[in-house]
C-alpha cells in the first residue's frame, strides 16, 4: 500500500506574485478580446471611419496659415482613439464581467486585483498601439498627412499616447463601481465620451470654442491628450494658434500623471468584485 506524504509547509511551492499573475492575463485579455469581433471592428473602424468621413467633408480647407484640416483632425482622432479603447471599452467591459459573475469566479480563484489591472492595461497598450499604427497608415495614405519626420517628435507621441492610456484605463476601472448595470454603463460612458470629445477640441478648433467650454474640457484628460497629439503632427508655428499660444508639453505631462494617480487612488478605495459589495 503507497501512502502519500505532503510536502511540509516550508518546502512547497510558492504561489506565483501579482506581477507574473498580471503579465499572464494580458495574453488572456488579449484572446477574450479577439473572440468580440463587434469590439475589434467598432474599435479599429470608428477611427477610420470618422476620419475619412471629415475629411471627406472638409478636405483641402485649412484651420490656420497652412495648417490642413486633414492635419489638424488627425491629432483629436488619435486622442479620441486612445480614449475608446481605454476609459469607454474598460468601463464598459468591466461593469460586464462584474453582472455576468466573471469577476467573483477571479476572486474565488484568488486573482490579486492588481493582477487584473495589469491584464486591462496590458490589453489596452497593445490594441491601442495597433490601432493607432493602422489610423496613421490610412492618414498618410489617403490624405498625404506628413508623419513626423524627427525622432523628438516620436518621442512625444509615445509619452503622449502611454500617458493616455494608463489614464484612461485607470479612469474606466475607477467609474465601473458607480455606473450600476452592464446596460447603464455602456449608455453613460458612452454618452459622456461623446460630450467630451465635442469639448475637447477632437471635431472643431479648440481655441474657437466658447470659453466656458474651454474651461471644462481643461479639467479631463481628453483636452491634453489631443493637444499634445497635435504637437506632433502640426508643424511649430500651429502652436500660435493655441489657446495658451504654445504646446503646453509640461501641463500636458502633469495633468495626465494626475489623473493616472487619482485613478489609481480610487481604484484602490472602490473597486469591488461584486455590485453592491462594500
Amino acid at each position: 500500500m503507497t501512502t502519500t506524504t505532503a510536502l511540509p509547509a516550508d518546502v512547497r511551492p510558492a504561489p506565483p506574485g501579482a506581477l507574473p499573475i498580471g503579465v499572464a492575463r494580458i495574453a488572456l485579455e488579449l484572446r477574450l478580446y479577439l473572440r468580440d469581433p463587434g469590439q475589434v471592428v467598432f474599435s479599429f473602424a470608428y477611427p477610420v471611419i470618422m476620419l475619412l468621413i471629415f475629411g471627406s467633408v472638409f478636405g483641402g480647407q485649412t484651420t490656420g496659415p497652412g495648417v490642413r484640416f486633414e492635419d489638424y483632425f488627425l491629432a483629436g482622432i488619435a486622442a479620441t482613439g486612445i480614449m475608446l479603447t481605454s476609459f469607454q471599452a474598460v468601463g464598459i467591459a468591466i461593469a460586464e464581467e462584474r453582472e455576468r459573475g466573471d469577476l467573483v469566479r477571479l476572486q474565488v480563484l484568488g486573482t490579486p486585483p492588481s493582477s487584473y489591472v495589469i491584464g486591462k492595461a496590458g490589453q489596452v497598450v497593445v490594441t491601442t498601439a495597433a490601432q493607432l499604427a493602422v489610423l496613421l497608415t490610412v492618414a498618410s495614405l489617403a490624405y498625404d498627412v506628413p508623419m513626423p519626420a524627427d525622432a523628438g517628435r516620436w518621442f512625444t507621441f509615445a509619452w503622449v499616447a502611454v500617458l493616455g492610456i494608463l489614464a484612461g484605463t485607470v479612469l474606466g476601472i475607477a467609474v465601473s463601481p458607480f455606473v450600476g448595470s452592464a446596460r447603464a454603463a455602456s449608455a453613460g460612458i458612452t454618452g459622456f465620451s461623446v460630450v467630451l470629445q465635442f469639448f475637447s477640441g477632437v471635431f472643431f478648433v479648440f481655441a474657437e470654442l466658447p470659453a466656458w467650454m474651454q474651461q471644462v474640457a481643461a479639467v479631463f484628460p481628453l483636452k491634453w491628450l489631443t493637444q499634445g497629439m497635435r504637437s506632433v503632427f502640426l508643424p511649430d508655428r500651429a502652436a500660435a494658434g493655441e489657446v495658451a499660444g504654445s504646446w503646453e508639453h509640461g501641463t500636458t505631462a502633469l495633468v495626465l500623471v494626475a489623473w493616472v494617480i487619482i485613478g489609481v487612488m480610487v481604484c484602490v478605495r472602490t473597486f469591488r468584485w461584486r455590485r453592491g459589495e462594500g
